[in-house]
């Protein structure tokens, strides 16, 4: 049985240090925290949408894709109602493409089963897909909808130096432990200002590389701090490998009506860019000349090495550019796009880079099939 998380003003009152903590935490807001972001509305569903696209994505890159999606979405039930395809692009470049069809896909249970909004309840929150419990929390606190804890990156770190907290914060006994302090410290008002603080602290003060100790209003009583182990803690987590990963692509250019054209694939639901539309690929050269073969592609121009890192891959890209005959480009099953219109299909972000860097290489757009 999930354990309720929420506080009674009995509890938070018994913690002695709870009311100096947060009104440390909420002083330092009012002066140095950032309060203008476009989501610090009353508005479950921006703060929704906000907290996945934050999800090991840094603030400065989520803006311009936050302001697209809500333009494009202005609603829950404008999401519910879009294909999955055209969710995913308005993510293209985001990375972490699940984030994008979790959302989807809840928006959808929420039309079906909770009247078209998100649920108020953190354990009907938590019961949609992508919604943890830092997330819930975060949702209701963010919106004005309760008091409740949140627990991402930024907080582990700053509640894993303040209490001087050992073990890896990413599970077992350390992130229980990390739970419990956190929803001993919550306060009972101005819960959303004090979470949006912890999180802010964490991502502009209590820095994991850098931390800004002077500038911490917590420093005078942090257990890290005074024992000298702010570079100890939290605990490093051990490093995964990075695998390395070899594929061949074969890029297909055409001449459309309004400009170039780009030759594009549904990839796979599994591996690699699942259900995004990129070039086709191919595990080793002999199976790429094959398929060129096969439809009657010439073989190309090798491009320089594209390596391209995700988050335990590093892929090395080995394209092959051809320019293609309009009878050609008729019998190949995919879509033809405009190169200048790649924002309307869901993307990795290795395809902008790739005619990145054909077109600088080229000097622009070139055609190299005689008779074009």
């Amino acid at each position: 049985m999930r354990e309720k998380t929420n506080l009674t003003e009995e509890k938070c009152s018994e913690n002695p240090y709870c009311a100096g903590f947060c009104a440390r935490v909420l002083d330092w807001f009012a002066r140095h925290g950032r309060k203008d972001l476009p989501w610090q509305v009353e508005d479950p569903y921006a703060v929704w949408v906000s907290e996945i696209m934050l999800q090991q994505t840094q603030v400065a890159k989520v803006l311009d894709y936050y302001a697209r999606f809500m333009q494009r979405f202005p609603t829950l039930g404008h999401v519910a109602e879009a294909s999955e395809d055209e969710v995913l692009a308005l993510w293209s470049g985001l990375g972490y493409y699940n984030r994008a069809r979790y959302l989807h896909r809840a928006a959808q249970i929420c039309v079906e089963k909770h009247a078209g909004a998100l649920p108020s309840s953190l354990d009907a929150l938590m019961a949609l897909p992508g919604i943890g419990r830092s997330t819930a929390g975060a949702i209701l606190s963010l919106s004005g909808q309760g008091a409740y804890p949140v627990l991402d990156g930024n907080v582990k770190r700053l509640f894993a130096r303040y209490f001087a907290v050992d073990g890896d914060t990413g599970g077992g006994n350390t992130l229980r432990t990390l739970w419990q302090l956190a929803e001993a410290h919550v306060p009972l008002r101005h819960c959303g200002k004090y979470n949006q603080a912890l999180m802010d602290l964490g991502a502009t003060v209590c820095t994991r590389g850098k931390p800004q100790c002077l500038h911490c209003p917590l420093q005078a009583s942090c257990g890290a701090f005074q024992a000298g182990r702010v570079h100890e803690l939290p605990a490093a987590k051990r490093k995964q490998s990075s695998r390395k990963v070899t594929l061949y692509l074969a890029v297909l250019m055409r001449q459309g009506a309004d400009g170039p054209e780009v030759f594009l694939q549904q990839r796979n639901t599994s591996g690699i860019w699942p259900g995004l539309w990129f070039v086709p690929v191919f595990d080793d050269e002999q199976a790429l000349r094959q398929w060129q073969q096969c439809h009657d592609v010439n073989v190309g121009q090798q491009l320089p090495v594209v390596e391209h890192v995700l988050t335990h891959r590093r892929l090395q890209l080995y394209p092959f550019c051809t320019w293609v005959q309009a009878d050609v480009a008729d019998r190949l099953e995919g879509r033809w796009l405009a190169v200048d219109k790649l924002d309307e299909v869901a993307h990795p972000r290795a395809l902008s880079r790739l005619l990145d860097k054909y077109r600088d290489l080229m000097g622009g757009w070139m055609i190299t099939v005689a008779g074009l």
